[in-house]
């Protein structure tokens, strides 16, 4: 339960090297995977850990070594956070920035594609705002984290 039979050193490297994998695997991706999971992309999160698994603890299924590398996920997490906070730049690589998907009533075709958001996933986003045309909106904007934000035209003369 407790004998590893790999180095609690190897554990976390293999543990931090996996971890940047997958945040840079993600993060190319783009945001439509974290903000908007499809039963598809759950399922590959899913698999994605199970397949990783070994590639962290060197097929050392001891009490331990599972501690040690969630431990290290969990520090390099909060690591990965601290530092976004403190830098506009690192948290612009990571993270990413918004992407203005409408403005004053204009789709941006172009976004919309290079995001992999099809119309349906907009237009759902667009009727929780009481959105029912795009002529309607004054900014539609993809979130950082999937998420997308909408902003209704202000109506004039009580219309």
């Amino acid at each position: 339960m407790f004998n590893m039979t790999v180095s609690y050193q190897e554990i976390i490297l293999r543990a931090a090297v996996v971890y940047v994998f997958l945040i840079v695997l993600l993060r190319l991706t783009g945001k439509r995977q974290v903000g908007q999971l499809a039963p598809f992309d759950l399922v590959l999160l899913l698999v994605l850990a199970n397949a990783v698994q070994n590639s962290m603890n060197a097929g050392d299924n001891s009490l331990m070594g599972g501690l040690i590398s969630a431990t290290t996920l969990v520090i390099l997490n909060y690591i990965f956070g601290f530092a976004t906070y403190k830098s506009k730049w690192l948290e612009k690589i990571i993270e990413g920035h918004p992407q203005v998907l409408i403005h004053n009533g204009k789709l941006y075709e172009t976004v919309l594609k290079n995001a992999q958001l099809t119309h349906h996933e907009l237009s759902s986003a667009l009727r929780q705002a009481g959105c029912t045309t795009i002529e309607e909106v004054h900014s539609a904007i993809l979130e950082n984290n999937g998420t997308i934000s909408v902003v209704p035209k202000k109506m004039k003369n009580g219309e």
